[in-house]
């Protein structure tokens, strides 16, 4: 048994063979029903990882028990009694990528964030509770300075991701983001076809070096989650993407609803409860990476976390709920990042539970999308 919170109103303790979490105390009836759909996820599902000191459920949450995790309940009583926090803030970091995606509108503007301003976004969010923060667009492995900022955020404050396209990665990269203290590294590949990855890409070769980055990621150590981007008539190829994680050895499949650009490749509620119907079956059979589907994730389960426990901040600093909505609150070269959601909270449009990615409306009619991971 292992006490994650203790405070004279609440306790919380994780039984690690039971794999079950149970709160104590007066505010325990506040954190339980979310305890609850943890403790559901954990009976019902397989983690994607059981280690020695911890549990990771999924690649997408903190271990269990950590730090971060910890942090993670207290954000949900915060956001219990109407106190949201950003739990995960992402930041595009770089302009830079070897890819010529034609989704891609990062590389044509100029400016990126310095250093000491990632510096500043990292400790702000800290400060304010953030327990995941991720690193994105347009390759972070181009950024020299990646590995000092990976280690600039504490450990028992908040895990890190990383989204690569996976073109620049080498072992020595490799051991240096392990050293660094990168807690998942993710990885895109949006076909089993070379040929249909590479062309979405735009460089020839990108498939086969986004598999051998994943390989050199697993052979270091690293926690490595394979990314992929499901749009109108691509439900089956999820099964196929699943094979080829398996045949990787990767902890988890992440599966994402594609970003449509016209009404025809919206994923409609049939293909959607496909999805769902494949999480399930495919998380209740032992064995192989676990299937992640933001589909459940963030429609079921929690609903859309865009400005409610997301928070993103866009290469030139603007500040926006998601990367996914365009509308920005602010910048923070002139704002704090607590200003920043302030602003970005009161603005009300972000306020109950919503099922379905509002992105979703706001990217079938605008060709001027940003992109897809």
């Amino acid at each position: 048994m292992t006490q994650l919170i203790k405070t004279p109103a609440l306790c919380v303790d994780f039984d690690r063979d039971a794999r079950a979490l149970q709160a104590q105390g007066a505010l325990a009836r506040m954190i339980q029903p979310v305890l609850n759909m943890v403790n559901q996820r954990l009976e019902e599902e397989k983690p994607a990882q059981v280690r020695l000191k911890d549990l990771v459920a999924s690649t997408w949450l903190p271990p269990i028990p950590s730090g971060p995790f910890k942090r993670l309940l207290v954000n949900e009583a915060k956001t219990a009694i109407g106190r949201p926090v950003p739990q995960t803030v992402s930041i595009e970091v770089t302009r830079s990528c070897g890819a010529k995606c034609d989704h891609c509108l990062i590389k044509e503007g100029e400016g990126e964030l310095s250093s000491e301003e990632i510096k500043r976004v990292i400790d702000q969010a800290l400060d304010m509770g953030t327990c995941i923060i991720t690193f994105t667009e347009g390759d972070p492995l181009l950024r020299e300075d990646i590995f000092e900022l990976i280690r600039h955020v504490d450990p028992e404050k908040a895990v890190v991701n990383l989204f690569t396209p996976g073109l620049e990665m080498t072992v020595e990269k490799a051991v240096k983001l392990r050293e660094a203290g990168l807690y998942n590294l993710i990885i895109g590949v949006y076909s089993i076809n070379p040929e249909e990855h590479d062309r979405v890409r735009g460089v020839a070769g990108a498939h086969a070096k986004a598999l051998e980055a994943i390989r050199i990621a697993l052979d270091t150590g690293l926690l490595v989650t394979m990314s992929c981007h499901i749009l109108s008539g691509q439900v089956d190829r999820i099964m196929e993407l699943y094979e080829l994680a398996t045949e990787l050895g990767v902890q988890e499949l992440s599966v994402w609803e594609g970003m449509p650009k016209s009404p025809e490749q919206a994923l409609t509620q049939i293909e959607r409860e496909k999805i769902i119907n494949i999480y399930r079956k495919i998380n209740s059979t032992p064995g192989g990476p676990r299937l992640f589907a933001n589909t459940y994730f963030e429609g079921q389960m929690l609903g859309c976390m865009a400005g409610r426990r997301w928070m993103h901040v866009a290469v030139d600093g603007r500040v926006r709920a998601c990367p996914y909505m365009q509308d920005s609150y602010d910048d923070i070269r002139e704002v704090s990042l607590k200003d920043a959601w302030k602003r970005l909270r009161s603005s009300g449009q972000f306020d109950g539970f919503v099922s379905c990615c509002p992105a979703q409306g706001i990217h079938a009619i605008s060709p001027s999308d940003k992109k897809y991971r």
